[in-house]
């Protein structure tokens, strides 16, 4: 008699047992996810970036688009650069996002006026990790991301990583 694909028994799933959340882990949980905004409040600003929402960044929701905050930190990082005294690429070594990191903690609704908190979290041999908090412009308390992104130096004709240009390590440790 043959086995049809009924007959054939199936491997028992494992499942990882969950611990129970009681209070003290709830706490830490809470403590961790709040970190990133609490480390990121810590340490003085780079740079404060004003922007306000415009309305072409709303969602059906009637608050800004998630998509948009990337856009917001972009202008952040491009407006911080120019402000770099001394040259911060050619044509043998530009920035790259490498890898981005968005905490939502609450929605944008418009108007709002935005200050966008960039901060040094790490600077190694040819990346930069940028720590980011966008907040009310009135209100530093009300606190809309955090998060970090990850900047890359590379040779656009080769594709490879370069050393971090001087001025932006300078500007990254002024201060």
């Amino acid at each position: 008699m043959s086995k049809t694909a009924n007959d054939t028994p199936t491997p028992a799933r494992r499942r990882k047992a969950k611990a129970a959340a009681t209070p003290d882990t709830a706490a830490a949980e809470a403590s961790a996810s709040a970190g990133v905004a609490d480390l990121a409040a810590a340490a003085a600003p780079l740079f404060v970036a004003e922007l306000e929402a415009r309305w072409r960044d709303l969602d059906a929701f009637n608050h800004v688009n998630n998509s948009n905050y990337l856009t917001y930190l972009e202008e952040a990082r491009l407006q911080w650069l120019r402000h770099v005294p001394g040259p911060w690429f050619d044509e043998t070594s530009m920035p790259v996002l490498a890898a981005s990191s968005i905490n939502y903690r609450q929605p944008i609704a418009w108007p709002a006026s935005l200050h966008i908190e960039l901060r040094c979290e790490r600077l190694g041999n040819s990346s930069m990790t940028i720590a980011h908090r966008i907040v009310d412009a009135d209100d530093a308390g009300r606190l809309y991301s955090d998060g970090h992104v990850v900047m890359v130096w590379m040779n656009p004709a080769t594709g490879t990583s370069v050393a971090l240009p001087e001025a932006i390590r300078q500007a990254a440790t002024a201060g």
